[in-house]
């Protein structure tokens, strides 16, 4: 599904960064389910360039959403505003979770609820370690 179309980053690398902007390019409703701890809503059908504002453009900038798709696509728009240190995180929030890292709610607690965008998506998520919501 992915095209590479942009850099791509795995959750490793992002886990060992440490100056970024971790943005979440999903709808309010999957974020507000749960995201990635300290990272930013920037929508996706929504998608609001102003978020980047005070943002420097060689900044490290990370962008999510449930498996890599539409963040590969807000990457490519983030890009063409000029920014060069932009990437994809490779499997995105499933990936996250599948790996063992944690996610938060809206209220910053610890969750293991996450939105599986469709039903069909949620084949992608560990069950195991996640609780699937669509």
């Amino acid at each position: 599904m992915l095209r590479f179309s942009v850099p791509t980053i795995g959750v490793d690398s992002l886990v060992k960064m440490t100056d970024k902007i971790v943005l979440d390019a999903r709808e309010r409703r999957e974020f507000d389910v749960s995201h990635l701890p300290n990272a930013q809503y920037c929508g996706y059908d929504n998608f609001d360039p102003s978020v980047l504002n005070g943002i420097p453009k060689h900044k490290n900038i990370v962008v999510y959403c449930s498996i890599g798709v539409r963040s590969e696509k807000i990457v490519e728009k983030i890009k063409a505003l000029g920014y060069t240190q932009v990437s994809n995180l490779y499997g995105s929030l499933f990936e996250w979770v599948n790996t063992g890292h944690q996610v938060v709610d809206s209220t910053g607690n610890n969750t293991r609820k996450v939105h599986t965008y469709s039903r069909l998506w949620a084949i992608y998520l560990d069950g195991k370690k996640a609780d699937k919501v669509w």
